[in-house]
């Protein structure tokens, strides 16, 4: 059976750089350490990267909706392409754990990801996997919605890199070794 990885991000050049896009930045490594590309998908509004991971198919996936109504994208590819929920792992931004942190965990609140949010509402369950990079909490009384689509800052980089890095490593312990050793070797930084 096959799994989908949904790198959550919005579409376009313009925000390919930001906060909110660092799931697809995951997605995006994924494919090119396996050298392979993102198609675009008939009647779906999603482009997908196919590779295989220890025998097993793996998409990745990136949909060419905006974030808060690309739910319904992921869920019309896990059913077009028969992958169960149990096998389907959201990469997302996440404004609760402190800058630079990652956690894989299963299921859980949306905790306001409006992307999230979609994503539960299309597939009817939060029973989902979910690998959280933590992009810090925006600065005094800035919007979280704003400071989300800003890019991350130069001084950032290095360190997103690495996360970005880690992340995607998280993803194929998780089809590989699967959740409680993904948790174990991955989890760090603290949720605020």
């Amino acid at each position: 059976m096959a799994w989908l990885v949904a790198g959550l991000g919005n579409p376009g050049e313009r925000y390919s750089n930001n906060r909110h896009n660092a799931g697809a930045m995951v997605a995006d490594l994924l494919a090119s350490r396996a050298g392979e590309r993102f198609r675009k998908v008939r009647f779906v509004p999603v482009e997908v990267a196919q590779m295989r991971v220890d025998g097993e198919t793996v998409y990745l996936a990136k949909s060419h909706r905006w974030m808060n109504e690309a739910g319904p994208s992921y869920a019309s590819l896990a059913k077009k392409r028969g992958v169960d929920v149990a096998r389907f792992v959201a990469i997302h931004d996440d404004i609760d754990l402190a800058f630079g942190a990652l956690k894989v965990k299963l299921s859980g609140s949306t905790a306001g990801h409006n992307g999230l949010k979609s994503l539960q509402s299309a597939l009817g369950t939060a029973e989902f996997l979910r690998v959280r990079l933590g992009v810090g909490r925006p600065p005094g009384r800035q919007d979280p919605a704003d400071f989300v689509l800003e890019p991350f800052a130069k001084r950032e980089l290095p360190e997103v890199e690495v996360l970005i890095e880690e992340a995607a490593d998280a993803v194929l312990s998780l089809i590989r070794d699967g959740l409680e050793r993904t948790q174990d070797r991955f989890n760090r930084g603290d949720a605020r």
